[in-house]
């Protein structure tokens, strides 16, 4: 199905097209499928080479998959069409993971290991591949409606995910755990092959640039042309070089306060440690979907979309009340820390999206690229580096300075923006 299938129209004004409360459930149903496929590939990598070693490499390759999948995504979602590439990477996933399920126990790590590419790289590619395609399915003018939803169905799926791992790889074992992954995967791309909506936006029908898009049709020309196509994306909208500066120190603090936590956990909770976690998360989930409602009810209606000023906000939020989080707080105090880290973190997925999905379409798929890939740079050097201090300094102490370089960054990043509307 070309990517200029027919578009289904719109109710009114301020409401999504009902098909894509079903791209939504697909969407959802295949993060539930990736947080399940981490957990269990995970511990599937420990045991079968027995030591953390094996977790750790192939959360590395993993996340290098992810960086390479970034890097080229803006290539692929411009010249290919979109609704086939997402359709190409969810069966990608669903065929690695039964490849791996049905792999003879002494290849297990050389396959898990050679496939680690293909979770990170096809995952980067599907999303980077989405997010380009949402102004064109919904209207831009409902772009931050539609990523709210979005928002809202991941992570819940997130939490999901990783809440029932545990049990379902207990349950079920590996290999029906990875297949019951790899089913979420082939249901997301059945979605994706039968949507009809429009992936690109028609010749005529380009989106404008950002108002601080100072690119013309010579631009444009190089653009098409250019080797370099990040380069001029950062030259013609360098708020997206400054975005994907503060994603990978976010991303870095994101892996720091993950590895942290069981350390916490265990500190502060010995007798029921995945308690403590699993309240922590379901909390975090609270806050998370709660952005959607704030968004939904308090900005949208009112005619507020939230862009550079709300991504800096919420990462601020965001990160300043992770450290909080491990400051060893009473409970209560604990959890409403728990639900500003969860709001923070969501409300600034919300706003980066809308904001970036602002940009031309065909500068649009290489600056999500781009921050995919700075996000996958950030998360695999957060937990190399957070991983080694942790062994010399408290939970606090690192999950501080981790978070504490972002807060400073989105604090200038907010001076400069709010200097730019004053010129």
């Amino acid at each position: 199905m070309p990517d200029t299938a027919q578009q289904v129209p719109h109710q009114s004004a301020d409401k999504l097209p009902r098909v894509f409360y079903r791209l939504a459930l697909g969407d959802a149903l295949s993060t539930y499928g990736s947080q399940l496929d981490l957990v269990a590939l995970s511990l599937f990598a420990y045991e079968a080479a027995g030591n953390a070693l094996g977790t750790a490499g192939y959360l590395i390759i993993r996340l290098a998959g992810g960086l390479v999948g970034g890097l080229v995504s803006g290539r692929l979602v411009a010249r290919t069409d979109r609704r086939r590439l997402m359709t190409g990477c969810a069966l990608a996933q669903a065929l690695a993971l039964v490849v791996v399920a049905l792999a003879p126990v002494p290849a297990r790590i050389p396959v898990l290991y050679s496939l680690a590419l293909v979770f990170g790289g096809a995952a980067a590619v599907c999303a980077v591949a989405l997010r380009t395609s949402i102004p064109e399915m919904v209207g831009s003018e409902r772009r931050a409606r539609a990523n709210s939803l979005m928002a809202s169905c991941r992570s819940a799926a997130m939490v999901l995910g990783f809440a029932s791992a545990g049990v379902v790889v207990a349950w079920a074992g590996f290999r029906a755990a990875l297949l019951i992954d790899a089913s979420s995967f082939l249901v997301f791309a059945a979605v994706v092959l039968r949507l009809p909506l429009r992936t690109r936006a028609e010749p005529a029908e380009q989106p404008a640039a950002e108002p601080a898009d100072p690119a013309g049709p010579a631009a444009g020309a190089k653009w098409r042309g250019s080797r370099w196509q990040a380069l001029i994306v950062l030259r013609a909208a360098p708020v997206v070089g400054a975005m994907a500066a503060i994603r990978l120190l976010d991303a870095f603090g994101s892996a720091a306060h993950n590895i942290s936590l069981p350390v916490f956990a265990n500190q502060h909770s010995p007798g029921n440690p995945a308690a403590l976690l699993g309240m922590f998360w379901a909390t975090w989930a609270v806050g998370n979907l709660g952005a959607q409602q704030l968004v939904s009810r308090l900005l949208l209606r009112r005619g507020i979309e939230p862009g550079e000023r709300a991504f800096a906000l919420g990462t601020c939020l965001m990160s300043g009340c992770f450290i909080l989080v491990f400051t060893g707080l009473p409970t209560p105090l604990f959890l409403l820390a728990a639900v500003g880290a969860g709001l923070g973190d969501g409300f600034t997925e919300i706003s980066y999206t809308t904001r970036i999905q602002a940009l031309a379409d065909e500068r649009r798929g290489q600056a999500f690229g781009l921050l995919t890939s700075a996000e996958n740079v950030g998360m695999g050097t957060g937990m190399l580096l957070s991983g080694s201090l942790l062994a010399l300094l408290s939970p606090l102490t690192v999950v501080g300075v981790s978070h504490a370089v972002p807060i400073v960054l989105a604090l200038g990043f907010l001076v400069v923006v709010a200097r730019s509307r004053k010129r």
